[in-house]
């Protein structure tokens, strides 16, 4: 999938359909001159409903679409006939996507399970034939009910990505890296900060044929949590991560001061997401020879005691199976 294929917010007009019109219609046969009313109802008007479909990962079919109109009810006929009911809309989105209303910022649902269906505007009710209204004293209504229009609404879908380890780090600190190596994902890799402006999704494989996701999140700033940038963007998708993989690289001027970076600005924007399991890497490490690493080695193991990390170099392969292994471990914990 390429960058700009990568949809994970728009926003959409969708209308349901109206009902149908109830019928007046009298019936008249031969030898009957005054049959009585015998006007069907209208039929109901088309839903718009939202469907998760686990076989796609973007909204990106909503990029150029983005207004949606169920069909109306058909009027009812004679012989109390009932009219049709308008043709239903399904808006298929992937997993991990959050619907809000946009003219309210209302969190309405979620989807996050394959074939999850929420009927977001409901089509409306088709009216009653004249036959609901005959009684002794009116035997030949000549009036039916109109029926009631559909729902209009303005939608904001937002793609929170679904994947089994997130990657968070600063710009530039080798995620995209590091998905390459350890998953067939092909991110843009360069040597500038923001390389990376949207997710990348890569499955690892592991052992005895085991797999998990794992995203490259890009880079978080200090501040995103207040918007600086493009954090909310960036930070909404790590929520959805069961696991988070710290990277940093090893040339970094201080490694705890940026873990506690990152850390304080999950914390902001959300602090349920230090309830997650965490995982710091040291990246870049084949640039430290022996005594170098074990310096670093000591200074990190007071700062770093509730979580654990390693060194690992992307480049020349070091430290790759043993990050399999403790990723692994944290996800089946």
């Amino acid at each position: 999938m390429t960058e700009g294929n990568f949809v994970d917010y728009v926003k959409i007009h969708v209308s349901s359909g109206n009902g149908g019109k109830g019928s007046t219609h009298l019936r008249r046969e031969k030898f009957v001159a005054m049959g009585g009313p015998d006007g069907g109802d209208g039929g109901r008007g088309g839903h718009i409903v939202i469907k998760g479909n686990k076989n796609l990962w973007t909204l990106v079919h909503y990029k150029f679409k983005r207004h949606f109109k169920a069909g109306h009810g058909e009027h009812g006929g004679r012989q109390r006939s009932t009219g049709a009911n308008g043709q239903d809309i399904y808006l298929e989105v992937p997993l991990g996507t959050v619907v809000r209303d946009t003219d309210s910022n209302e969190l309405l649902f979620e989807i996050t399970e394959d074939g999850q269906e929420w009927t977001v505007a409901k089509g409306g009710l088709g009216g009653r034939g004249n036959w609901h209204f005959k009684s002794s004293v009116n035997q030949t209504p000549r009036y039916a009910q109109p029926g009631i229009e559909g729902q209009v609404k303005n939608l904001t879908l937002e793609l929170k990505v679904l994947a089994d380890v997130g990657l968070v780090g600063f710009p530039n600190a080798g995620k995209s890296t590091l998905l390459s190596v350890m998953t067939s994902a092909k991110p843009k890799i360069a040597d500038y900060e923001f390389t990376t402006l949207k997710p990348n999704l890569g499955i690892v494989q592991y052992r005895d044929f085991k797999s998990f996701v794992m995203a490259d999140i890009p880079g978080i700033i200090e501040g995103a949590a207040e918007g600086k940038g493009l954090g909310h963007y960036f930070l909404r998708h790590i929520e959805r991560n069961a696991t988070l993989l710290f990277l940093i690289p090893a040339d970094s001027k201080d490694i705890s001061k940026e873990y506690e970076i990152l850390l304080d600005e999950l914390r902001r924007y959300n602090p349920e997401l230090l309830d997650k399991q965490r995982l710091v890497a040291i990246s870049k490490s084949d640039m430290l020879d022996d005594e170098l690493m074990e310096e670093i080695d000591c200074s990190l193991k007071d700062d770093f005691k509730d979580v654990d990390y390693l060194f690992i170099s992307s480049v020349a392969q070091k430290g790759i199976l043993e990050l399999k292994d403790k990723l692994w471990m944290l996800l089946n914990d």
